[in-house]
């Protein structure tokens, strides 16, 4: 299907209710996913919950749960908040899905019988936060980087293995060479360079399932033994279109990840498909991460910032703005609550609410009449969205609602009156519609009211967009 657009997000971990780290990813591809409707493709937006592994059942145990009663109960905290945020997913995908699982043992037969799975020992660690098999070269002063208050848990036990170290070289040139069947982007270019590095340096193959991990999907020829969670969870992104019958949008366009889980979504992913006869997706764009004041985000230090914690502060369309205007795209980006109530009285009380407002006051005192006009996108911010840069975009957008605010106080329209009057009040109510259009994408319900209201044939006086905090 030459006309479609197939976008993902992490499928989120359930040990854990949704923070602002979560809500960013989900929220910038859900711009994306309406930037590319607006170019009138077709688009699935997939999201949804990983719910298998270890970790899983130690939260559930906790709290006194079975671990689907657990998965339900935190899975439902993902499902339920990301609509309030005006984000306009297709299929919300949960791991512990039967039809998932079925699929997940059909895909991993194809590979055991084509000789790409064998049984051997594992040894060594494994960091049961991200829960995945570490080597000494990934540790930092003996700990996981990104869980470095967990102690790892040495283990040895017998395993599946896929052999991974088969594919490096089809995958080194698949991302190499833009003229490969099977070529794949990563980005930003740093991460490219980061995954190419680490593919030259030798790769060996990887376990795949866990002997003494209960919860989780059985091994189809083995049913002592369940998948490796994170084997499950790729997997995801392939069932959810077979779910919904909707396979006519494989392969995925775009994996919106967080750098974190790069080497999973780059490497391991594409040679599983690989092994699998299936094509590999277009892109892999691997984002940083927020820091809160300073300080990395943690429960422990008690800055984590929910989503509902932005909503009731700045509602659905400054939450989005604020999110989208930090993306971290390159580099950490930091935020804070201080650091986003600044920016939303800057940028959208002041900035964009100030502009609709008197713009909107000028024409219904003079009468205007409107004049018809078509919108398009402006190509510098179509260029920053299809770089999957939403920060760069909404800069090129304030630069040109700044501009516009800067020629209003110049011309002192309130002072004129007539043709010369009405030309002014025409310049602007031209570009105040350009602007909209742009904001389609980042702040849906708000760019549709400026467009309401300055469709014409009269100004429909609206209530303050974002009042000062």
């Amino acid at each position: 299907m030459d006309n479609k657009y197939y976008i993902t997000t992490p499928i989120y971990y359930v040990n854990d209710i949704p923070h602002v780290g979560h809500t960013v990813t989900t929220v910038v591809a859900d711009i994306i996913a309406r930037y590319q409707k607006l170019q009138g493709k077709k688009v699935f937006f997939l999201t949804g919950t990983d719910e298998h592994g270890a970790k899983v059942a130690q939260a559930a145990k906790k709290e006194g749960l079975t671990p689907k009663e657990f998965c339900d109960q935190v899975s439902r905290t993902f499902s339920e908040i990301w609509p309030r945020l005006n984000i306009d997913f297709n299929y919300f995908i949960r791991t512990t899905n039967p039809q998932h699982e079925k699929i997940v043992q059909d895909l991993l037969e194809i590979i055991y019988k084509n000789d790409d799975i064998y049984k051997s020992r594992y040894e060594g660690y494994y960091c049961v936060g991200c829960e995945k098999f570490v080597t000494e070269t990934d540790l930092v002063d003996g700990y996981c980087p990104y869980h470095p208050n967990k102690e790892l848990q040495k283990q040895s036990e017998e395993n599946y293995f896929f052999k991974l170290s088969k594919y490096v070289p089809v995958l080194i040139e698949a991302i190499e060479n833009p003229n490969h069947p099977q070529h794949y982007d990563i980005y930003p270019e740093s991460k490219k360079s980061e995954v190419l590095t680490r593919l030259k340096s030798g790769v060996n193959d990887i376990s795949i399932s866990r002997a003494e991990v209960t919860w989780g999907i059985l091994v189809p020829w083995d049913k002592s033994q369940t998948v490796y969670v994170w084997v499950d969870a790729l997997i995801n992104y392939y069932s959810a279109l077979k779910i919904n019958k909707n396979e006519e949008f494989w392969p995925a366009d775009l994996h919106l990840i967080g750098k974190e889980i790069l080497w999973f979504h780059a490497v391991i992913w594409e040679a599983l498909l690989l092994a699998a006869g299936i094509s590999l997706p277009k892109i892999i764009y691997a984002h940083s991460f927020y820091t809160i004041d300073n300080q990395k985000m943690s429960k422990s230090l008690g800055n984590v910032i929910s989503p509902q914690q932005l909503l009731e502060k700045y509602g659905v369309d400054g939450t989005r703005y604020l999110l989208a205007t930090s993306f971290p795209s390159l580099e950490d980006s930091d935020v804070g609550i201080e650091k986003f109530t600044q920016k939303y009285n800057s940028d959208l009380a002041n900035g964009l609410g100030n502009l609709v407002a008197r713009t909107a006051k000028l024409c219904e005192k003079s009468n205007f009449e409107f004049p018809e006009s078509k919108s398009d996108f402006d190509p510098a911010v179509k260029d920053s969205v299809e770089k999957f840069r939403t920060d760069e975009a909404l800069k090129t957008i304030w630069s040109r609602i700044q501009k516009l605010n800067e020629a209003i106080s110049r011309d002192q329209p309130w002072t004129l009156e007539g043709k010369t009057l009405n030309e002014k009040l025409t310049n602007y109510v031209l570009e105040i519609r350009k602007i909209a259009f742009n904001l389609q994408p980042f702040i849906p319900l708000t760019a549709q009211n400026i467009i309401k209201q300055f469709q014409g044939p009269k100004i429909i006086p609206e209530p303050s967009l974002f009042p000062r905090i």
